[in-house]
């Protein structure tokens, strides 16, 4: 690993909330930023972060998600998504984050991702495929 990759490493990404990004169940008026677009967007921060610390070649997958979305944020908002990595253990990490939109906390959680080898995936994904017919 990385000599600079250590817990503390902290990061923040604006995200614009656009159409794309929101719920449509609750009509126009009511579109808000859904969670499954929350996550992704958390997920690449945290990647992202990673990103900068590891070496070329390597990449990263996530492994486990504990999400609190617990506001709503509108179309047209935005949101800071700030992640701060808690633990390095081999290739094992472990991130918290929050998210606030201008007016208030709007999720809060806990990310794992695990650093690998993208040639190495990619073999072990191409022997699956293969498996699998």
């Amino acid at each position: 690993m990385s000599e600079t990759l250590k817990a503390g490493l902290t990061a923040t990404r604006r995200v614009e909330i656009d159409r794309e990004r929101t719920i449509s169940f609750m009509g126009d008026d009511c579109r808000v930023y859904s969670t499954p677009n929350l996550l992704y967007d958390i997920e690449m921060a945290c990647r992202d972060l990673l990103l900068e610390h590891i070496e070329a070649g390597k990449d990263s997958v996530g492994t486990r998600v504990e999400l609190d979305h617990i506001g709503a944020t509108l179309m047209g908002m935005w949101v800071d998504i700030t992640v701060t990595l808690t633990s390095v253990a081999g290739g094992a990490v472990s991130f918290e984050f929050t998210a606030r939109d201008a007016v208030e906390e709007v999720a809060r959680g806990k990310h794992n991702r695990f650093i690998v080898g993208i040639e190495k995936t990619a073999q072990r994904l191409q022997g699956k495929r293969a498996k699998a017919g």
